[in-house]
């Protein structure tokens, strides 16, 4: 593929719950996501147990579509993260850096946001590098 291909990604998680949206696009070496929820795979329901659960569903969520289209978390170089309760970022925090070498960080926003999909907590947008 050459530097200015843009190629438009789904899968049939996102397919299948009809969402009106790519879940990534790949233009040249990089690859953008869409914001990211703790849903479960494949449905419109999110998991339950607060901001801490769906952080760790929203970051597995993102690890497996990322491996879906030749990547991995230790490529992504930004992310942005958009909280329904900005006081919930500490919580979020504790887990979003478990899936993070403390060398390899990578660049963030986060900001707090009312009326996230499916009433989420927290929602993450990406953008990871793709090496051909």
């Amino acid at each position: 593929m050459s530097d200015n291909t843009v190629e438009y990604l789904t899968s049939v998680e996102t397919t299948s719950i009809n969402l009106p949206f790519s879940e990534a696009v790949r233009v040249g070496n990089m690859l953008y996501l869409s914001g990211v929820i703790g849903n479960i795979p494949g449905k419109k329901q999110l998991v339950s147990g607060g901001i801490k659960a769906e952080t760790k569903q929203t970051m597995e969520n993102i690890k497996r579509i990322l491996e879906r289209h030749g990547s991995s978390i230790d490529r992504l170089i930004q992310c942005k993260i958009m909280l329904a309760d900005i006081k919930e970022w500490g919580a979020m925090n504790e887990i979003y850096l478990a899936y993070f070498s403390p060398s390899r960080l990578p660049a963030r926003s986060a900001l707090g946001a009312s009326g996230l999909a499916l009433n989420a907590r927290v929602e993450i947008e990406c953008i990871a590098f793709n090496p051909l």
